[in-house]
């Protein structure tokens, strides 16, 4: 009677066993369209059943093709690379002249030479001294040809940097020219920065 009782109660569940890995199986789902996935949740695959809806959207690009009528230009120097900046003329009487953007001066000392690129207000742009460790710790002596020669490369590419291309170089006052401005003025050139600013063009 155990026995037979205990055959009772295994018999029922290898039935629903059997019954539940007909329809829950792995490859039922595959068989009636739906993805393991979507099983549980009750989804389609994408390429059986119904046709998977289209989501894509065309984009109108019209709108690129307007101009807008008001421009802001945030460059404060763009007049000035197209040569269209106003120059302070001054009085007649004023001496050295101030109509230039940007100016170039070598200043020497008793024992040191400073180059700096001011504008017509007076701010120093970019400056490049002999008395910098960065330069002095290769120059033999921080005064004299050859250190006038090596602040003017050290200066040119600076100027670059900066942005700044064209300097006014005439408007230097006599008698701080000497022969080693030559040498100074030489090496600036090859740096790449023109001695010479553009004539303003008047609209």
């Amino acid at each position: 009677m155990a026995l037979s009782g205990r055959c009772c109660l295994l018999l029922p569940a290898g039935r629903l066993r059997a019954h539940g890995a007909g329809k829950l199986g792995p490859s039922a789902p595959r068989q009636a369209g739906i993805s393991p996935r979507g099983a549980l949740l009750g989804r389609r695959a994408p390429g059986c059943g119904r046709s998977s809806l289209k989501t894509e959207t065309e984009v109108d690009t019209r709108e690129n093709d307007v101009v807008a009528s008001d421009f802001t230009n945030r460059n404060p120097r763009n007049l000035e690379q197209l040569a269209l900046a106003r120059k302070e003329r001054g009085w007649k009487t004023t001496w050295p002249k101030r109509e230039f953007w940007h100016r170039l001066r070598l200043e020497r000392t008793q024992h040191y030479v400073e180059a700096f690129v001011e504008r017509c207000n007076g701010d120093v742009v970019v400056s490049a001294s002999t008395r910098e460790w960065a330069i002095k710790r290769h120059l033999y002596s921080p005064k004299g040809v050859t250190a006038c020669k090596n602040l003017g490369r050290v200066m040119a590419q600076r100027c670059l940097e900066a942005g700044i291309n064209f300097v006014n170089f005439k408007a230097v006052i006599p008698w701080e020219r000497r022969c080693d401005s030559a040498k100074f003025e030489k090496a600036m050139k090859e740096g790449g920065v023109v001695l010479q600013e553009p004539r303003r063009i008047y609209l």
